[in-house]
Formats: C-alpha cells, structure tokens, sequence
C-alpha cells in the first residue's frame, strides 16, 4: 500500500512538473482571456421587455413584432432582430431584441425616420417596457 501511494504522489508530481515547465501551454493559459476579448462582437444588443395594455389583441401584438423584423431594411444600423419569446418570467410576455452594428449605430436610430414608423404600430399598444444595451 506503501509504494502505491509514494508510486501515485511520484506521478501526480511528475505530471504537474511536466505542465509546468511546458511553455507553450503556459503561454495557451495566458492567451485564453486575451482571445477571448479579441473575438468578442463589439455590437450592441438592444434588448427590450415588454407587457401590453389591456385590450392588446393577438393581431396587435403581431403588427408590432413583424414591424420590428422590418427594422434592418429600413435601418442600416441594425443588423438583426428577434422576437420569439421562449420563456418569459414576470409580468413581461414579450421581449423585442436588436442587434445594432455599434453603439453609433444605436444613438444615431433614437428619433430616425425608421424608429417612428415602427412607433406607430408599438407605441399606442405598450403598456410597460424596460431596455437594456449591451455589448463588450
């Protein structure tokens, strides 16, 4: 029992003093977090909760989200939308999310000609709605 456990502590040592003294996968430990950052989108995600008045019909709701995927065509600054609530949880039912090429791109979409179009269809039937930009 003796030698086994000095034969299992010799290669538990042995192993940790080959990983030590491997520069490359010091270096590949070192590097992870940078390549992380590196690959990270700098896009902003535009996410939006939302609950509905009272009286909201289905045909309503509809309108509004289809009117959100028409977003990029009329806005170059979006890049993507999605609005297929999975789970919600609260009083929220729905969530709008965008994807805008910058943050640029985002400030430059409050009061542009595509968001107030798209008002017309979301805003008389929003109840409550909370945002949050996002991005790295």
């Amino acid at each position: 029992m003796k030698k086994l456990l000095l034969l299992l502590t010799a290669g538990l040592l042995l192993n940790g003093a080959a990983f030590a003294a491997d520069p490359e996968k010091k270096a590949a430990k070192k590097a992870a977090p940078a390549a992380a950052k590196a690959t990270a989108p700098t896009s902003v995600i535009h996410v939006v909760t939302v609950s509905w008045k009272a009286g909201t019909t289905p045909e309503q709701i509809k309108a509004a989200l289809d009117g959100a995927h028409q977003l990029p065509a009329a806005y170059k600054g979006i890049t993507r939308v999605w609005t297929k609530t999975i789970k919600a949880q609260g009083e929220r039912t729905h969530a709008i999310v965008m994807e805008f090429a910058s943050e640029q791109a985002l400030k430059d979409y409050a009061n542009s000609e595509a968001q107030k179009e798209w008002y017309k269809a979301y805003l008389p039937i929003r109840e409550r709605s909370t945002t949050f930009d996002i991005t790295n």
